[in-house]
């Protein structure tokens, strides 16, 4: 009870226990083991959430690690296959214009000689009017006699 406080007819007064020094020292004892009790269990308990939480994270990043390496192998296979199709697209398009070249060559040679073509085609024509007069003469000759 405090001192210089009244109590009045009626009230209850509570008085403070009175331990003795060693039982306060034991009090104060359970009460702190009673709080590092809980305070291990509540640790217990973070530390099976982080590993809970770390071999998520585990399984998550190997899942990645996963789909990337076959994203990779994926993206690598469609480049090389790219390549080749390029290399042999570049192959065709020299072959055909190597032909074309070839081909052009050829042409123009023959536009050259198609030049001359047009004076032996009138040599022809005289040389068949020659033809066709000696046959006429011949012919003549062979129905006088």
């Amino acid at each position: 009870m405090e001192l210089g406080k009244e109590v009045k007819m009626g009230d209850t007064v509570e008085e403070e226990p009175n331990f003795s020094e060693s039982e306060s020292e034991t009090l104060i004892f359970n009460n702190n083991n009673n709080n590092h009790r809980e305070l291990l269990k509540a640790i217990e308990v973070v530390e099976r959430d982080s590993f809970a939480i770390a071999q998520s994270f585990t399984s998550v990043f190997a899942s990645l690690r996963l789909s990337l390496s076959q994203s990779t192998d994926t993206s690598l296979h469609h480049i090389q296959c790219f390549t080749d199709a390029a290399g042999h697209l570049q192959e065709s398009v020299l072959d055909a214009a190597t032909k074309g070249n070839r081909y052009i060559n050829s042409c123009l040679k023959l536009n050259e000689e198609m030049k001359s073509i047009d004076s032996l085609a009138s040599q022809l024509k005289i040389l068949r009017r020659h033809v066709d007069v000696l046959d006429s003469a011949v012919n003549k000759l062979l129905h006088v006699s």
